[in-house]
């Protein structure tokens, strides 16, 4: 576009001619509407006999925008530019005057300039800002690094043509881009997301927590502190609190990050109920353990060690009190390792599976720090065992491979796939119990006279096999209904005991929490008198002054419960009516509403630490190893408990930003955030 487009030289008219006799200009202007107005000004000038000289720029003199700062007469607009250099009329294009009038021309081009008179004003600085929050705040729900990626972020967005992010560029020193502007600014979208959490935690009935504690890729530990809380309509909610890095591990240092949590984050201890813990030693010791220190300083805390991992602990407590289990339970390992630790074995189990029609999984991997990981690793051997028994004696026979051999020898036995399948049929339970914590019938075992067509690679019975591939047995073949009843005594029979044991064991200590079932439905086929010795446990330790008001008030529930209007409800719609201040039952029965609350927060596990600690190894990678504390809990608590992208309030950021002074200055002298 060539820059005489936006300019006109007049001068001043000569004696010998009569003022207003001159002809209008052609127009040069690539707008006809422009072309039209400046001859029309022109034309007026002349017929009013005014004298002019210099250069004008058409537009300037057509919309007038109004001085801001500066001289209110200015060169090319009141009066002509005399200076007909290129680079001053390239610096008059520039001026935020001229790309004013630019853009009234266009509306007024387009037929819009009237809904522009209605719409809000917009300050490019503001937009500039906002967009910067929006980049970072992206790349941290995300998961991404943001020190090296926001801005290349900006950059993308400026090529892409967002040219209002231009704006944070105040000088070389002050681009907004540093590292120090981007901790700031996690900083803000930090306490913006925490802000409502934080209100509605101090406006909660009752309130929980969950602790664990773990060691990050740089070998520092972490405490991490979560929060459960009821809102006004009894739903529980789980947030991330905080992420407290500790020295050790001990009971005493656990306690005071704790602690000092709590203080911090201003939650009122007279509602604290609960804590839920991994049940180390640690954590429940009955001397000086974590939920012992804290129930000394807060008596109505009730310590629930994480039923998930009692389950996961009776599981190989189960397995390691029989012999044959245990050594099973190796062997799935050593199966695992086989065939990840070459391309050519898993190559070889490829092949089998397409072969025979199977399901082409890996073998999975058994881990005590992952929950029931053996069922997964039963469900996917179970699902390929035809596959897998291939697979070895195929590297047996033809690579000779002694590994694959000794692990063929052990698994082509029937004891083994009566093992696989004895575990396939109580496993599936625990896991569904550690999930759901719902089911409670259980069936233990399939049929295994025909184990899915396994006859045909030379299944034998325990006594042929021996050390080394030795028979130890009087040479006479047993039986199917020998190696069964074997089995069943040797096996299965202590196997299930143990389980039995091991859950009894772990499971022992329910007092309180059994409590809470004379608020549920089981309630109405109870003794009465032992639902009054529970209710008055829960008075004692939660109310202690109202224990008749509780006893009074459960009487009529009862009735309620029966023929009223929880019949035919579950525990936690009848908890949840309970708890909600909005319901009528919040004011006719007080204390059973606290109760309900307290027992709809109270942690039955730890597994939101366990979460988190996923995403903090998510967050804090190799790469990415030298976040501070403050900073990285600021990315788990945008990451856990943020909201979407589209629905952050990114203007209440904007207000923290301002709330210290910028150099970034707004080109709106009114706007308040920029004042303060």
């Amino acid at each position: 576009m060539s820059i005489e487009k936006y300019f006109l030289k007049k001068k001043r008219p000569r004696p010998e001619e009569e003022v207003g006799s001159g002809t209008q200009e052609a127009s040069t202007s690539a707008a006809a509407v422009a072309a039209d107005a400046a001859a029309a000004v022109r034309e007026r000038e002349e017929e009013e006999g005014i004298v002019v000289e210099g250069m004008f720029c058409r537009l300037c003199r057509q919309h007038k925008p109004p001085a801001k700062k500066g001289p209110g007469k200015r060169a090319s607009v009141e009066f002509g530019g005399v200076v007909y250099r290129k680079d001053y009329i390239e610096r008059h294009i520039t001026t935020e005057n001229h790309q004013q009038s630019v853009g009234s021309q266009a509306s007024l081009a387009s037929g819009i300039s009237v809904m522009n008179a209605f719409e809000p004003t917009v300050v490019v600085e503001h937009e500039a800002v906002i967009g910067g929050f929006k980049c970072l705040y992206w790349l941290i729900k995300n998961e991404l690094a943001h020190h090296t990626n926001y801005p290349k972020l900006l950059s993308l967005a400026e090529l892409l043509g967002c040219d209002y992010f231009k704006k944070l560029k105040i000088d070389q020193c002050n681009n907004y881009r540093s590292h120090r502007i981007i901790d700031e600014m996690l900083e803000i979208l930090g306490e913006v997301t925490e802000d409502p959490v934080l209100s509605e935690i101090q406006s909660s009935k009752a309130i929980a927590l969950e602790v664990d504690e773990s060691t990050d890729v740089s070998t520092a530990r972490q405490l991490d502190v979560h929060v459960r809380y009821l809102d006004k309509e009894g739903r529980v909610f789980n947030q991330f609190l905080d992420l407290v890095e500790i020295a050790d591990g001990k009971a005493d240092t656990i306690v005071a990050a704790i602690k000092s949590a709590i203080c911090r984050k201003g939650l009122p201890t007279e509602r604290l109920y609960g804590v839920g813990t991994d049940g180390a030693a640690v954590m429940t010791g009955r001397v000086n353990g974590v939920v012992k220190q804290l129930s000394d300083s807060y008596p109505k805390i009730v310590g629930v060690a994480c039923a998930a991992h009692r389950l996961a602990l009776a599981c190989k407590d189960s397995s390691n009190h029989v012999k044959y289990m245990a050594t099973f339970r190796d062997h799935l390992q050593e199966l695992h390792l086989f065939f990840r630790n070459s391309a050519n074995c898993t190559a070889t189990l490829k092949a089998a599976s397409i072969t025979l029609g199977v399901s082409d999984l890996k073998i999975k991997e058994v881990k005590d720090t992952r929950w029931l990981s053996q069922h997964k690793a039963i469900e996917n051997l179970q699902r390929n065992l035809p596959a897998v028994l291939a697979a070895l004696a195929e590297e047996a026979e033809v690579r000779r491979c002694l590994v694959a051999k000794g692990l063929y020898t052990f698994c082509a036995t029937y004891r083994f796939v009566a093992a696989v399948y004895l575990q396939a049929d109580v496993l599936p339970h625990l896991a569904s119990l550690s999930k759901v914590f719902q089911k409670a019938d259980v069936n233990f075992l399939h049929d295994l006279d025909d184990p899915q067509g396994l006859g045909t690679f030379n299944i034998q019975h325990e006594e042929e096999r021996g050390r080394r591939g030795q028979g130890q047995g009087d040479g006479q073949e047993a039986t199917r209904e020998e190696q069964w009843a074997r089995f069943q005594q040797e096996v299965m029979h202590p196997y299930l005991s143990g389980v039995e044991k091991n859950l009894d064991l772990r499971f022992h200590d329910l007092e309180i929490l059994g409590a809470f079932s004379a608020l549920g439905p089981k309630s109405t086929s109870l003794q009465d008198d032992t639902a009054i010795d529970n209710l008055k446990n829960l008075a004692r330790r939660f109310c202690p002054d109202q224990e008749n008001e509780v006893l009074q008030e459960w009487t009529s529930f009862k009735t309620n419960l029966l023929t009223g209007a929880f019949k035919d409800k579950s525990q936690a719609d009848i908890l949840t009516l309970l708890a909600s201040e909005f319901d009528e039952w919040y004011s006719i029965y007080p204390c059973l509403s606290l109760l309900a609350g307290i027992t709809l927060v109270i942690p039955v596990s730890s597994v939101n630490c366990e979460r988190d600690f996923s995403t903090l190894n998510r967050v804090k990678t190799n790469l990415r190893n030298h976040l501070k504390v403050d900073h990285l809990a600021a990315c788990l608590r945008i990451s856990i408990n943020g909201p979407d992208p589209e629905d952050f309030p990114y203007d209440k950021a904007l207000e923290y930003f301002f709330r210290k002074p910028r150099k970034i200055h707004c080109s709106d002298k009114e706007c308040k955030l920029w004042r303060q």
